[in-house]
């Protein structure tokens, strides 16, 4: 006698659970922790305290300096106008003298910066590496150990007292040659250098057309700091400069230098007037930097 059994119509399978990926090793590292967050927000309340502070103290009277914690006026737009009215300060005059010798530096800089990078990196020519250790050389020299013979040369010159002092000695750094240097070895590849020259590229061409565009978010970096390393100069210009063509911290200077005693809330309201150019210029290079890394990073 045999029995049948009964299988069910539709059995539904049994679906085994979707692997579970794994995680790369270094995974973690980049993960933001609290502690991350913590020191991001303690670093941004440190960096923006100061700016804060000046335009808090620019906005009341000499009265109130000095009280904790500072509190906002109503004095800021009279404040400005009494540190415009010194004529011995000149503080327009300082600002735009400031403005063109810091983007005279900093469009300089960027361009021969980038040439010589291109140059070091990617081509090959006799002396290339005793060049590059001269240039290196020249980073270690501070600037104060040469503000002597400088100032010579600028007596020679006959520019003592006008902006080509402040302008010619810092229209090549080594700095920006090295970091050029540095950053188009990794970020341009040679085959794309030999595809130009195929294409019948000169190697002015090959820079303009090729390398150029490729260093724009270092370029980026080069002229915000550039930029602020000039407008922040206080100590050459003070050399050989005169009240009679100052930078604005040469301006800011006077202003600290009263005949009687310090006009605080003046000298901290040109102090806030300063800065905003520096906030324009890193709004406009920030922009540049994250255009260039989202562009990096869509190629990639």
């Amino acid at each position: 006698m045999t029995t049948t059994q009964t299988l069910p119509r539709s059995v539904a399978p049994i679906s085994s659970p979707p692997p579970r990926r794994r995680r790369a090793p270094g995974a973690r590292l980049w993960e933001a922790s609290p502690l991350t967050y913590l020191a991001l927000i303690l670093g941004s309340v440190l960096s923006i305290f100061p700016i804060v502070w000046s335009f808090i103290i620019a906005s009341r009277d000499n009265g109130a300096v000095y009280e904790m914690p500072p509190t906002p006026g109503g004095e800021l737009f009279n404040n400005i106008d009494r540190m415009l009215a010194n004529e011995d300060a000149a503080f327009v005059y300082g600002l735009v003298n400031s403005v063109v010798v810091s983007s005279v530096v900093t469009i300089s800089v960027i361009f021969f910066s980038t040439l010589a990078g291109f140059a070091f990196a990617k081509l090959k020519f006799r002396g290339s590496n005793a060049l590059l250790l001269l240039i290196i050389l020249t980073m270690m020299v501070p600037t104060q150990l040469g503000i002597i013979p400088l100032y010579l040369m600028m007596v020679e010159f006959g520019w003592t007292g006008t902006l080509q002092a402040v302008i010619v000695p810092f229209l090549v750094q080594g700095f920006g040659v090295f970091m050029m240097r540095q950053y188009a070895m990794s970020a341009i590849s040679d085959e794309l250098i030999e595809a130009a020259r195929l294409d019948g590229c000169s190697t002015w061409r090959v820079y303009w057309n090729v390398v150029l565009p490729a260093l724009r978010p270092a370029a980026a970096v080069l002229g915000l700091l550039i930029f602020m390393q000039t407008w922040n100069e206080f100590l050459w210009p003070f050399v050989v400069l005169t009240p009679d063509t100052p930078t604005v911290q040469y301006s800011l200077k006077i202003l600290s230098s009263g005949p009687y005693q310090t006009d605080y809330v003046a000298l901290f309201a040109g102090t806030a007037l300063a800065t905003l150019p520096l906030l324009v210029v890193f709004i406009i290079f920030g922009r540049q930097i994250i255009g260039g890394i989202m562009e990096g990073a869509v190629k990639s």
